[in-house]
């Protein structure tokens, strides 16, 4: 009899949070970093952490994307000698970071946030 009692409050615990967490509206703010150099790219996404953190924000990330590259190849000489080419490639780097449930200042202070030029950023609420 006991083991039953314990297996029936297992159950109604499990419900009460899967309600709990359903009542909850989670939304979500998605920042996309991209840069062509990677060393500014990381200290950008580290300013917009430690400004997130400043206001006690849940983050997940830096999630780093897969590199684009792209490659262009050109002659070396404007007319003949089409054996002799060149080749060369941008590089785009990108970082995600999540902030769940973002609070009001936490949108003004990233609205405020001056970074360094060369950095692009998406800015999405899930």
């Amino acid at each position: 009899m006991a083991e039953s009692t314990l297996k029936k409050e297992k159950k109604t615990t499990k419900t009460v949070k899967a309600k709990i967490k359903k009542e909850e509206p989670i939304s979500k703010l998605r920042i996309r970093v991209m840069a062509y150099e990677y060393k500014i790219l990381d200290l950008s996404v580290k300013q917009i952490i430690d400004t997130a953190l400043r206001y006690d924000a849940k983050i997940v990330g830096p999630v780093p994307l897969p590199t684009e590259i792209k490659k262009y190849t050109v002659n070396r000489s404007p007319f003949v000698y089409k054996n002799a080419r060149e080749q060369f490639e941008m590089r785009v780097h990108r970082r995600v970071i999540d902030i769940i449930n973002p609070s009001p200042k936490i949108m003004d202070s990233l609205t405020n946030l001056s970074l360094p030029s060369g950095v692009n950023i998406d800015v999405k609420i899930i």
